[in-house]
């Protein structure tokens, strides 16, 4: 488990989001969002949608859903199920942990 720096708890809106990439231990790119839901609770999850492979931190976030702003499917933060077509597989969440302000993440580890 490597946890990594992805931002500081500041760079995320209350239901927005912040991209950042992230290597994984084999020294591949993730593609991480940062999603702050509508309670202040903080998320990070593959910023790739499942269906249509666009990014989801450009999306609307609504509760505890990200909505891919192509094709409109939703998916649970906390889980990364959808709960709208077309999509049908979950993305990845990955653990978050607050130090202080700072977020880290494990792209190395779903939960």
């Amino acid at each position: 488990m490597t946890v990594q720096l992805a931002c500081l708890a500041q760079d995320v809106p209350v239901e927005g989001t912040y991209h950042v990439e992230l290597e994984d231990d084999a020294g591949k790119i993730v593609e991480v969002a940062v999603v702050r839901d509508s309670d202040g609770t903080l998320h990070a999850i593959n910023d790739v949608c499942s269906h249509g492979a666009v990014s989801l931190s450009e999306g609307e976030v609504d509760g505890c859903f990200i909505e891919c702003w192509l094709h409109g499917s939703r998916f649970d933060l906390r889980t990364g199920q959808p709960d709208s077509p077309p999509a049908v597989r979950p993305i990845p969440v990955y653990p978050l942990t607050l130090d202080g302000d700072r977020v880290l993440v494990d792209v190395d580890t779903t939960v």
